[in-house]
């Protein structure tokens, strides 16, 4: 059914891999995968809201605004032609990455927070440790270098990983 669902075009799988490391495609784990609908529009459908909650208040999109934000991210790199989309959460601690990308032979850590909070520990460990490793923030801060995390502002996921 889910397969159904994927080739319809209705949802869109995101792989576990087991390792954040490259190659991604060696780490997949395909017992282990998140489902997103293929519009946000199905989402806020689905989740029974007046879309006037969504876009003006804020009260009741605080409920779900981390998972609607991620599916947000998820479309726009849908649609700047990133198609391997992976995520990595560890079986022993805390630590998660909301998507995890190859590009250009690199690896690239993707975070997404819904507000102005950007606190993201699990990415911090693991950056501390790669150094060498850049990762991308989408949040509802503007711009601004952070070592080597680059904080992008939500309106700007669609340019940002060209």
């Amino acid at each position: 059914a889910i397969q159904w669902l994927i080739d319809a075009g209705l949802i869109y799988k995101t792989t576990k891999v087991t390792k954040p490391e490259l190659p991604l495609k060696f780490y997949e784990d395909i017992s282990a995968f998140k489902l997103y609908l293929c519009d946000c529009g199905l989402m806020g459908a689905m989740a029974d809201t007046d879309a006037k909650n969504v876009l003006i208040s804020d009260a009741v999109f605080t409920e779900y605004k981390e998972a609607f934000t991620e599916q947000y991210v998820l479309q726009q790199l849908l649609a700047s032609n990133i198609n391997n989309i992976y995520y990595y959460s560890s079986d022993t601690s805390r630590m998660e990455m909301d998507f995890i990308i190859q590009q250009k032979g690199a690896l690239v850590p993707i975070e997404v927070k819904g507000g102005t909070s950007i606190k993201a520990t699990s990415l911090h460990n693991y950056l501390k440790q790669h150094q060498d490793i850049p990762a991308v923030r989408f949040s509802m801060l503007p711009y601004r270098k952070q070592e080597n995390i680059t904080n992008m502002p939500l309106y700007g996921v669609f340019l940002s990983l060209e």
